[in-house]
């Protein structure tokens, strides 16, 4: 496997050059003054400092022994305990979280970069940091002020990790008929009851705690998702002193032996009786829940580019150096036995689908990114917009990134032919550990129903017109002769992204089905046409400069390239989306 190398030039680039954050945080009040442009290379530098020198190196042995589950405790792979220390004593776990309690504040655009670096190091690694992020995030906006002084500075410290404790054996999605129980006790504390399972860092050997939260039922809740509350349950019981005390009622009855993600511990967890205190409000526990689980959905999607990012760094590295044949046009390398796989088409077609698709989800990400710290930082407005189109564009985030990473982590495999598929080029490492990220945090079928269902049709079509109205304004003020070539194909698609949506939500009218028969085929030409638009202004951005600097001139050819080989795909997905949904549900069951 190729030495990973974060893109810090391209990141440095969409940050300062296509997006101007650093402009965008000195005009937020809350951000002025803690971060700027040399504060944020500086830790994006270290930041891929450590992943590169500490985390990936060791991701193959990761694999390759995994956790070890032994009468109730999980042993990480040799190396995850030292790196993982490291990373805690630098800080990152608390890089976004609440300068209150021992977090950092730093805004979702630094942030969303920092999970792809180390996710691109290793994904196992990278969940163990990462849920503990969410978990703390959950606690910062609906925790009591007693727990949030209690818990959070040690989950940003690293001193203890987190997790989130939803899916039981009967209930994965449908989280309205869990059986977990939480019975009240006389000091206002609870005892939970019930099983979780697929808890990822549910147990482990990092930590000397870990804070679960999770969702349970109180007797008499009402029936359904209304009737779910959250409570913090620690593996070990705190102090008033924050001292650790007795062992609490909850253990790990095993391990799931997965595909992928080997040194990730996916954990049974058993509460008897366990001690747990509320979070927010009784009967209130999904929503607080979800504030965890959105940016989760983001994460999960950016775990799809890191993987994506790795095996494009290694099907480029193998292809320069693996010789096989000629050039069709004559030898390219006259001096050796023959020519590199570069030169046939079909290596390069992968090589530059997996660049551009790469390139263009890294924007769309920080551009979502965006959209977070203006609904969380911003006011008025433009706060408005940035919770309309996060809410639009998170379901989007989840399973559009995803799906390019397997595609793009299966491109690089082929790439390296035979040596792509046996496990010394660690190449099928990778996928295998991003295949997961298309079914976890809600399957990638439940994120198209969410974002066709909940976030189009639910107001019909509101957000998206916020989208729509935001990229034609951009097509209108750079019509120049030089950008004709990037916005003319963007135009159109747009405009087919307005009428596609128009025809579902009218046929959905006379049909519910039809939401469903085309939710998944909708979200890929939403993406591509999201993609398209980040690359229009990664096109202006580096414009200026393309004859003189590489890097851009990089960055014009593989635009051209997404427009003229990638965009079209959507014309395919058009034509199935509005096919009629009588073509799912006109055969029966019993003839499948």
């Amino acid at each position: 496997m190729a030495e990973y190398s974060v893109a810090l030039d391209d990141m440095n680039f969409l940050l300062f050059d296509v997006f101007q954050a650093d402009k965008m945080w000195q005009n937020l009040p809350q951000l002025a003054e803690s971060i700027d442009k040399d504060t944020a290379q500086a830790i994006l530098q270290e930041c891929a400092k450590i992943s590169e020198q500490e985390i990936a190196p060791i991701s193959r042995q990761g694999d390759e022994i995994g956790v070890q589950f032994n009468d109730g405790s999980v042993t990480t792979p040799p190396g995850f305990k030292q790196a993982f220390d490291t990373y805690a004593e630098g800080g990152w776990i608390g890089l976004g979280g609440d300068i209150n309690y021992g977090g950092m504040g730093m805004p979702k655009m630094l942030t969303a970069l920092q999970e792809e670096i180390v996710c691109g190091a290793d994904m196992s690694f990278s969940l163990y940091p990462g849920l503990t992020t969410g978990a703390a995030l959950s606690l910062s906006a609906h925790g009591s002020e007693a727990l949030k002084e209690k818990y959070l500075p040690r989950m940003y410290s690293g001193e203890w990790t987190g997790t989130m404790c939803l899916t039981e054996a009967h209930a994965g999605t449908d989280l309205g008929i869990i059986r977990t129980k939480a019975i009240e006790n006389a000091d206002g504390s609870y005892s939970l009851t019930g099983g979780k399972i697929f808890i990822t860092g549910g147990e482990q050997d990092l930590t000397e705690n870990i804070i679960h939260l999770v969702l349970a039922k109180l007797p008499d809740a009402p029936k359904g998702p209304k009737g779910i509350s959250l409570f913090l349950v620690p593996k070990f019981n705190v102090n008033e002193d924050g001292s650790l005390g007795e062992r609490n009622a909850v253990s790990c009855g095993s391990i799931e032996h997965k595909m992928g993600i080997h040194a990730s511990a996916t954990c049974v967890l058993n509460f008897d009786g366990a001690k747990g205190y509320l979070v927010g409000e009784v009967n209130k526990g999904l929503a607080a829940m979800f504030t965890m689980m959105n940016y989760e959905r983001i994460g999960v999607g950016i775990q799809g580019l890191g993987a994506s990012v790795r095996s494009y760094q290694n099907a480029l590295e193998y292809a320069k150096e693996r010789l096989q044949s000629r050039a069709v046009t004559g030898p390219k390398s006259p001096d050796k036995e023959a020519d590199s796989i570069m030169v046939h088409a079909d290596v390069r077609r992968m090589l530059l689908t997996m660049k551009a698709m790469n390139e263009g989800n890294r924007a769309l990400a920080l551009y979502i990114s965006q959209q977070l710290d203006l609904s969380k930082y911003g006011s008025g407005e433009e706060q408005m917009k940035g919770e309309a189109l996060t809410a639009l564009m998170t379901p989007l985030a989840k399973a559009f990134f995803t799906d390019i990473g397997l595609d793009n982590t299966i491109a690089g495999q082929q790439v390296l032919g035979g040596h792509g598929y046996v496990r010394e080029w660690g190449q099928e490492q990778l996928v295998r550990d991003c295949r997961i990220a298309q079914i976890y945090e809600g399957t990638n079928g439940i994120q198209a129903m969410d974002l066709i269902g909940r976030k189009l049709a639910a107001n019909r079509g509101e957000f998206m017109k916020l989208f729509i109205a935001e990229v034609r304004a951009f097509i209108a003020g750079n019509s120049s002769s030089e950008m004709a070539e990037f916005v003319s194909p963007l135009s159109e698609s747009i405009d087919d992204l307005e009428t596609l949506t128009r025809d579902i939500l009218v046929a959905a009218g006379a049909n519910p089905n039809q939401l469903g028969s085309a939710a998944c085929d909708f979200l890929h030409v939403f993406g591509y046409t999201a993609v398209g638009y980040m690359w229009a202004r990664m096109a202006l951005a580096a414009l200026p400069n393309s004859h003189s600097n590489d890097f851009c001139k990089a960055k014009i050819h593989t635009a051209r390239y997404f427009f003229a080989r990638l965009l079209p795909r959507r014309l395919s997905l058009m034509a199935s989306a509005r096919s009629a949904a009588e073509h799912l549900y006109n055969l029966p069951d019993e003839l499948f």
